[in-house]
């Protein structure tokens, strides 16, 4: 059997085989990208270097990163989604293309991972009425390597990005792997569950522009990403990631504390186990995310409730969060994978525990208004749903006891409606920021700078960035404080800022050790590993700090800063929402 280690050892030392430098995982949380609340890929940390900017480490990058996506949350309770992951990733800024990754792809996999041939089919772009020629470079490749034409689909929605409304864009091809029982199909069918996705590789040639027109790119990148999960589970002959050692030991506990058989509540014991963890890696993460109402809170208040309606399905009455988070906390191989969550284990296990006992009062109270009625239709259901946290299967079961029926189409009309909800709200995340590099997203980026550092003039150095949304509109910039902000607080913020503006500071940057950053005191999240190199950006002699980009070159291209509001965003965290005149 291969262990998770051992899987992510293998691929990071294959791909510093091939000259590519091994980068640290990002936080869970973007610093300064609109386009997402969570870092959904590996390559969404590296947005700027995909448009164009130096990386410090080189054109050859990889690396292993943690990832949260919630757009699939409705399919977490399968054998193979989640919302956590970690993404095994490699890189080409504008060095090699089609024909080098998709050689390593199988090199790699074939080679190195020793996965059969036989089971192995590719997607490729097909065309679509916006690009209408199929990928047949890539299909050429493919074929090189004796993947039979009937092992090759073509897709029309096999095309990544771009982020924004434009940018960097381009076809993408997929490996499947069989899972199925008996020999593989001779004819790939993409639609078949038993072939299993696990290695994606996009091929970045075209930039969209505002008019809709896809322009080739003067630097051509690859972006590649491989899931942890899925890829482990194809490995040691799994058909269900949560067999593997990445999951085992809290399904195990599960068991413990429900006295239920994971063979028996799959769902359930799916959706907790990968919820939780999930939850604990947010919290856990250096930037501190703790649940509230809003933006990333919110996500993980919805996680963490989740966890506990199939808990409570399962008969787990006693909170139980914090019992699982131990177990998570507590593996060896989390632990030397991630050690942030152990140096975090006080803030994960209060936050939980606060979280669990806050939502089980609403959860009574949902039951003392469901005792109410005489009768319930789809859209009360639904109501129960989202103002209570009841899962139709709770809200059945009641209905059942005392002896009325609900309307299920009724109750699915409402929540598709929310549903649509949900996705228009996601949607309006992608504008400006890094994805876009518009003139007005690179002023509101640079003066985040001076934001930090003007704070932690007034209020402390105990100030630090907890997050940032940006767009052409306005700044949203989280950061560590414990009270309000009084009035000549942020008078004082707002005219130290503006004094810097007005003295025409130069903002540039220098590549250097993390080492090297940290003794100049340059401000940023220290994730890298030794010996990586990083960006310091500096605006005059006023602030330095690690980023990536985009800047303005000076600061009297920034113009009059306002700041709109000053708020608490959770726990310790306050939030100040500002714009430039």
């Amino acid at each position: 059997m291969m262990k998770a280690q051992e899987l992510k050892d293998k691929y990071l030392d294959f791909f510093a085989s091939k000259n590519h430098k091994i980068i640290s995982s990002a936080s869970l949380i973007p610093e300064n990208d609109p386009t997402v609340l969570f870092t959904t890929a590996g390559m969404h940390p590296l947005v700027p270097y995909l448009m164009g900017e130096k990386h410090p480490e080189g054109k050859r990058l990889a690396n292993i990163q943690k990832c949260l996506r919630t757009g699939d949350i409705d399919e977490v309770g399968d054998a193979i989604h989640h919302t956590f992951f970690e993404m095994l990733g490699n890189w080409s800024l504008g060095d090699y293309f089609k024909s080098e990754t998709i050689s390593y792809s199988w090199e790699l996999l074939t080679k190195i991972y020793g996965l059969d041939k036989k089971n192995l089919a590719i997607s490729i772009f097909g065309g679509n009425q916006a690009v209408p020629e199929y990928d047949k470079e890539s299909e050429k490749y493919w074929l090189d390597l004796h993947i039979t034409p009937e092992r090759i689909s073509k897709v029309t929605d096999n095309w990544w990005g771009p982020a924004g409304q434009i940018g960097p864009c381009g076809p993408d091809t997929e490996i499947f792997y069989w899972t199925g029982s008996g020999i593989a199909p001779k004819k790939f069918d993409e639609s078949d569950k038993s072939w299993v996705e696990i290695w994606n590789n996009v091929l970045m040639e075209f930039n969209k522009t505002a008019d809709g027109i896809f322009i080739p790119l003067k630097q051509k990148n690859v972006d590649t990403g491989m899931g942890l999960e899925r890829t482990l589970a194809v490995i040691n002959g799994f058909d269900d990631n949560y067999l593997t050692e990445l999951f085992q030991p809290i399904i195990e506990r599960i068991a413990d504390l429900s006295g239920k058989k994971y063979s028996n509540n799959k769902k359930a014991f799916r959706i907790i186990a990968d919820h939780i963890r999930s939850a604990v890696f947010v919290l856990g993460d250096p930037m501190g995310i703790a649940p509230s109402n809003t933006g990333q809170g919110y996500v993980l208040r919805r996680l963490i409730r989740r966890a506990i309606r199939f808990g409570k399905a399962l008969g787990l009455e006693h909170n139980f969060c914090t019992a699982l988070a131990q177990v998570i906390i507590n593996d060896q191989y989390y632990n030397h994978s991630y050690p942030e969550i152990k140096r975090n284990e006080d803030f994960i296990l209060t936050e939980l525990e606060k979280e669990e006992i806050k939502f089980r009062q609403t959860l009574k109270k949902g039951l003392r208004e469901f005792q109410k009625k005489k009768s319930i239709n789809g859209a009360e259901a639904f109501q129960l749903f989202s103002t209570y946290g009841f899962p139709l299967e709770l809200t059945e079961e009641l209905a059942r006891e005392n002896n009325f029926q609900i309307n299920k189409n009724d109750f699915a009309a409402e929540f598709k409606k929310h549903q649509e909800l949900s996705r228009t709200a996601s949607a309006g995340l992608f504008k400006g920021g890094l994805a876009d590099d518009s003139v007005m997203s690179k002023r509101h980026h640079t003066a985040t700078h001076l934001l930090l550092q003007a704070l932690r003039i007034v209020l402390g150095s105990h100030v630090e960035q907890r997050g940032a949304n940006i767009n052409t509109e306005r700044i949203r910039f989280d950061f560590t404080h414990s009270e309000k902000m009084t009035a000549a607080q942020l008078k004082k913020v707002e005219d130290l800022i503006n004094e810097q503006i007005e003295k025409r500071l130069p903002v540039g940057f220098k590549e250097m050790s993390v080492e090297d950053a940290k003794q100049r005191g340059a401000m940023g999240i220290f994730t890298q590993k030794y010996g990586e190199k990083v960006k310091v950006y500096t605006v005059g002699d006023f602030s330095q700090e690690i980023c990536g980009g985009p800047h303005v070159d000076n600061t009297k291209e920034l113009g009059h800063f306002k700041i709109l509001k000053e708020e608490s965003s959770s726990a310790g965290i306050r939030r100040i929402k500002a714009k430039l005149e």
